[in-house]
């Protein structure tokens, strides 16, 4: 009996002096993070020091191994103990969250553009005291707490701190976690530079693709185009002349839904817009795909006209020609065109997609995964659009750490196409982060996916996203004491 208890423990120490020699290596490895590195000393044999370990005798170490053991080291019983984030000026405002734990390691995450940090904020209290690494379960406790839209972005910004801080734990990259890989860089697609000078734009769209080397492009094709054209729209005046999607009351042109508006483009006005979008695809070419989007507010029956219009420039898509919620007018428009069509990135979670993919009502989706309901549930969207053989495109604007949430997705999931790249002017948008293993952020019009890297794969400069806060909130990752208490019943059913 003591051959065999000496035999096991020799054989038992060779494993153990195997696992801390790989420990110590990543441990003095420049690439390795510093909250990766506190976890791996921790985690050493419950704890105790490396150099110690080496030193012990067998019987010492089955002493130490089994006594005062660590318990706090291990992932399965990590703790969410706080919420806090900062507000990036960059698409309008970014709120970026950050899940702290009683380990020391932290999970990075965004709520969407444009939307509000108290959409997270009011989420702290259901996840105090969890572990972070029960992703699926805690997501489905808070995705009640989520609507379409930016009302979503609280649920998915939680969501990617959640994934991120798995990865870390863990020390597996986010694509890992998902069932793995697909591909090892990520194709991207960026908006065509703005011009007057056909000449001077030329140049810029070489730059675009030449230079920085983006394989896919996207442009406006707004009714805007048309602002001092006479005789190119009909009833824009009623609406105050103006032509903005975006800033108004609830009555205004930018808050009326497409078919209340009564506006039509007249025949002069398609030649217009379909000659704009001739130059660009002449300046482009063929070869690259060219999307468009942001057409402005008027029907099916004038949407149908347009894409007509476009049809015999072989563009990527049509993007939004009416909100996403009109399944059957999304119908009518893809059977009456040729050019493919696409909505989806104000739509929350798998529900809100199912109608879209089943009736084949457009022959793309688009899910924004800051509002679709963060990495695992837009995986399930492309998975279930992919089952009815339609493809993903991935709508996406806001600061690097949701970019990176994009890019595990899109490596994880089979039928993605392109990763919109929306702050590629930005000439500070990249140093906001640094790579934990040394990679490009974006290299040539793709992103390579972190092969080795846990969790997203990038860590805050914080002397970088300093520079850059919201004008009206400089705090940066204060504490949120407001938002640890409960106050509310939340069961949605008796």
């Amino acid at each position: 009996m003591k051959s065999i208890l000496t035999q096991i423990i020799s054989e038992n120490k060779k494993v153990e002096q195997a696992e801390k020699a790989a420990a110590l290596a990543e441990i003095n490895a420049p690439s390795t993070k510093d909250s990766r590195r506190n976890f791996l000393r921790k985690t050493a044999v419950g704890g105790m020091a490396l150099g110690g370990f080496m030193a012990m005798s067998q019987e010492d170490t089955i002493a130490q191994a089994t006594s005062k053991v660590n318990r706090a080291s291990k992932p399965s019983e990590l703790k969410i103990t706080d919420l806090r984030y900062c507000i990036v000026q960059n698409v309008g405002r970014t709120p970026i969250i950050r899940i702290d734990t009683n380990q020391g390691i932290y999970g990075l995450g965004e709520v969407r553009d444009g939307a509000d940090e108290r959409y997270a904020l009011f989420l702290k209290s259901h996840l105090l005291g969890q572990n972070p690494c029960n992703v699926e379960m805690l997501f489905k406790s808070i995705k009640q707490f989520g609507y379409h839209g930016r009302q979503a972005g609280g649920v998915c910004g939680v969501e990617m701190a959640l994934w991120d801080l798995c990865g870390k734990a863990y020390g597996v990259p986010c694509w890992q976690l998902l069932g793995g890989r697909y591909r090892d860089k990520v194709r991207l697609y960026a908006d065509t530079p703005e011009f007057e000078d056909l000449s001077e734009f030329k140049q810029k769209i070489k730059f675009r693709t030449v230079d920085q080397g983006y394989t896919w492009l996207k442009m406006d094709v707004s009714i805007g185009m048309l602002r001092n054209k006479e005789n190119s729209v009909v009833n824009n005046k009623v609406w105050g002349g103006g032509f903005s999607q975006w800033a108004g009351d609830y009555n205004s042109y930018a808050n009326t839904k497409h078919p209340f508006t009564a506006i039509q483009i007249t025949p002069k006005g398609l030649d217009e817009m379909a000659k704009v979008v001739e130059d660009v695809r002449n300046a482009v070419g063929y070869e690259i795909p060219l999307s468009t989007d942001h057409y402005g507010h008027f029907d099916l029956n004038n949407g149908i006209r347009l894409g007509k219009a476009l049809d015999k420039y072989r563009l990527a898509w049509l993007e939004d020609m009416v909100p996403w919620e009109y399944t059957d007018q999304w119908k009518t428009i893809s059977d009456a065109l040729e050019t493919p069509t696409l909505t989806g990135e104000d739509i929350f979670l798998k529900e809100g997609f199912k109608d879209l993919i089943m009736k084949r009502a457009v022959d793309i989706i688009h899910p924004d995964l800051a509002s679709s309901g963060g990495l695992l549930e837009t995986k399930r969207i492309g998975d279930f659009a992919e089952d009815h053989g339609i493809a993903m495109a991935m709508h996406f604007a806001g600061t690097p750490v949701s970019f990176m949430a994009n890019v595990h997705c899109a490596a994880a999931t089979q039928n993605f196409l392109a990763l919109e790249h929306h702050s590629v002017d930005v000439p500070w948008w990249e140093s906001l982060v640094k790579t934990t293993d040394g990679r490009k952020l974006i290299d040539k019009g793709y992103a390579p996916v972190p092969l080795e890297a846990p969790g997203l794969g990038i860590e805050l400069v914080d002397e970088e996203v300093k520079k850059h806060l919201n004008t009206k909130d400089k705090s940066y990752f204060a504490p949120t004491p407001d938002w640890n208490e409960k106050r509310s019943h939340d069961r949605l059913w008796s």
